[in-house]
């Protein structure tokens, strides 16, 4: 089991690239929903006729006291345009979270950007990785014997490069390992051990109600049995999964096992697929879950306390 970190939201913010605990800056009252609530801003499929379809995923959670936008989809024009059409201000915003370095999970990111430019975002840790990072100067092979115009910062080797950013204005909190980040909210930080995806680090946001955990995902590459077993760590009891579980091509033995394993092992209450879950994978989960099955189409709100479904 991966170590964990608590955030002490009145400390100021360590250089988290380190892999040290990281230290968020306080955050702000909200006024979020006194019940757990869900909003989805992207994705391929959907009933509104406002909402404009598109792949990838972006969701406003709005719980434990905190608005989080988690994911920013596929595109900062389709963000803008859905948040309009629902009505969300996404200048208001404790912090946002990225799941992973996917363009249809951060597209949207340099809109966010542009109407809330000092929201605090969290993001994997990846080496050279597009939110930044450093690497200790210590690390490169020395070769004293070249002249310093031939070596690496004049042969000056003290404290850390840092690797720039594709937003270098962003205030980025890079996580390295499963980290409570504000009172019962806890990312989880695992890594893909599946072909195409090896070694992507991915978020998740699990989020601690009365009710069990909250859980959150982008598309679930290290596997969405991984992310809930590290989930449990927090809350053995799993309330819902909301956002992708990244089954599109998956055969259906492959995701009878998935769904057996979420609905018979960790009894997870809810379910509320979307994005890379795939469309057989929703008929199976519609067919194990029943009316725990949760509607998550483009525009649709979820109400995620003791009694989920659409408000």
């Amino acid at each position: 089991m991966k170590r964990r970190h608590d955030i002490d939201s009145a400390t100021a913010p360590a250089d988290s690239s380190s892999g040290d605990p990281l230290a968020a800056r306080p955050v702000g009252a909200s006024a979020a929903s006194p019940q757990p609530r869900l909003t989805v801003l992207n994705d391929a499929f959907g009933k509104d006729p406002a909402m404009t379809k598109d792949w990838g995923y972006c969701a406003l959670v709005e719980a434990a006291g905190r608005r989080i936008l988690f994911d920013t989809g596929n595109s900062g024009e389709v963000l803008a345009r859905n948040a309009r059409a629902k009505g969300i201000d996404l200048s208001r915003l404790d912090f946002a979270v990225m799941s992973h370095r996917h363009g249809d999970h951060m597209g949207g990111l340099a809109h966010l950007l542009s109407v809330n430019p000092t929201v605090t975002v969290y993001a994997p840790i990846e080496g050279f990785g597009v939110y930044g990072s450093t690497m200790p100067a210590s690390v490169p092979r020395i070769d004293s014997s070249l002249p310093a115009h031939e070596r690496y910062f004049d042969g000056t080797r003290e404290g850390a490069w840092r690797m720039g950013s594709a937003w270098p204005d962003a205030h980025f909190e890079l996580v390295a390992t499963t980290t409570r980040v504000a009172p019962d909210v806890t990312l989880i930080a695992l890594v893909s051990e599946k072909p195409g995806t090896l070694e992507l680090r991915e978020l998740s946001m699990a989020i601690d109600t009365p009710e069990g955990i909250v859980l959150v995902v982008g598309c679930a590459h290290p596997g969405i049995g991984a992310i809930v077993l590290e989930a449990t760590a927090v809350n053995p009891r799993i309330h819902c999964i909301a956002g992708g579980l990244h089954l599109l091509v998956a055969t259906d033995e492959e995701i009878d096992a998935v769904v057996t394993t979420l609905h018979d092992t960790y009894r997870v209450e809810y379910l509320a697929p979307g994005h890379c879950t795939g469309e057989p994978t929703l008929s199976a989960v519609k067919k194990a879950f029943g009316d725990h099955y949760l509607y998550a189409g483009v525009g649709s709100t979820l109400a995620l306390g003791a009694t989920p479904g659409p408000r």
